[in-house]
């Protein structure tokens, strides 16, 4: 079983939003679709929930037609379950009410016991069992998310949908639901397409993702490719905070503009066209020797082993690189970066 995104374009009048996806989404697996605002990805997400209908392309799952220009299967005939940023709970219902919602909308109506025994199921996995007659008002932001979720998966949805679920919630928050939402997606087995901006959610959660740009699709792969592979200067930069090294390239050998070489694995066809060598934050160290790139210390953060400093070199191109919290530098200071050896 999968899902199939083929060909995709989406116009707003003259607006491209979408432009030629194709993608095909295994059962069971978790994707997240990762990107800046305005990329297009909750409009991808709304053309496969129904809510939307594509200009061109097709939506397919399990090889059924969902969504096509001139035909569209009903939302509520689409085996989903959806959640939204905004969690959309009604404020005079209760955690019960709120499950029991779904599975009364239902064509086929079941007994209030066997409705009784799925909400009681699905509240003890999604820890609620002690919160089922409390009104949303009376809840924290990670049990309304909860219940949001709990809502969604109420009826075993094949495919749930997630349009940026945490981003309402604080730090500490993000952290316990994302363990929640793995959890949740280990249990039921559902597809889950995951809209996020959030790359550090999209790497911890997802067996597959799909990075966007402008409407296009820039790179769908796993977590590790995405990272440690980045396929275009875009996901470089967007994932990972890749410092794009300017030089040239002679086989396994990279040699930066001021004549400094070091061994690298080649990247990808474009980075090597552009003389580039991308190179993630905790790849670069300080040269005791002053060999290396030159640059000043512009800023740093805390991150409690390390130090992440922010420096500049002479064409004003900024670096981005860890360092011990022993090894201080100040602003304005200037130091030699070069490549870690392997």
């Amino acid at each position: 079983m999968s899902l199939r995104i083929e060909h995709i374009t989406k116009k707003f009048d003259a607006a491209t939003v979408l432009s030629d996806i194709d993608l095909e989404i295994r059962d069971g697996e978790f994707i997240s679709i990762l990107g800046p605002s305005g990329c297009g990805k909750t409009t991808l997400l709304r053309i496969i929930a129904g809510f939307l209908t594509p200009t061109s392309g097709e939506i397919k799952f399990n090889d059924r037609l969902y969504a096509s220009n001139n035909y569209s299967v009903p939302v509520e005939k689409r085996n989903l379950g959806m959640v939204f940023q905004s969690f959309a709970l009604w404020p005079h219902m209760t955690v019960k009410e709120h499950l029991a919602f779904p599975l009364q909308s239902q064509k086929v109506q079941q007994s209030k016991d066997v409705e009784n025994r799925i909400i009681d199921k699905i509240l003890a996995v999604t820890g609620l069992e002690k919160l089922a007659n409390s009104l949303p008002g009376e809840l924290s932001g990670g049990q309304q998310q909860r219940v949001a979720l709990a809502r969604a998966m109420i009826n075993k949805p094949k495919l749930l949908l997630m349009d940026e679920p945490l981003s309402a919630l604080d730090a500490d928050l993000k952290l316990s639901m994302r363990q929640e939402i793995q959890n949740i997606h280990k249990i039921t087995g559902a597809t889950i397409l995951y809209v996020t901006h959030d790359q550090s959610e999209a790497l911890a959660m997802s067996n597959r993702i799909v990075v966007m740009k402008d409407g296009t699709v820039e790179q769908f792969g796993t977590p590790e490719e995405i990272y440690g592979k980045p396929q275009t200067l875009f996901v470089a930069a967007f994932v990972g905070r890749h410092n794009m090294i300017s030089g040239k390239w002679d086989g396994k050998q990279f040699i930066c503009k001021n004549g400094t070489a070091f061994p690298a694995v080649p990247p990808a066809e474009c980075f090597i066209e552009k003389g580039i060598c991308p190179l993630r934050p905790e790849e670069l160290e300080v040269n005791r020797d002053n060999i290396g790139i030159c640059v000043e210390i512009v800023s740093k953060q805390y991150n409690g082993r390390e130090f992440l400093y922010t420096a500049v070199d002479a064409d004003k191109k900024t670096y981005h690189f860890y360092a011990i919290v022993t090894m201080l530098f100040s602003a304005g200071q200037k130091i030699h970066l070069t490549k870690k050896s392997v």
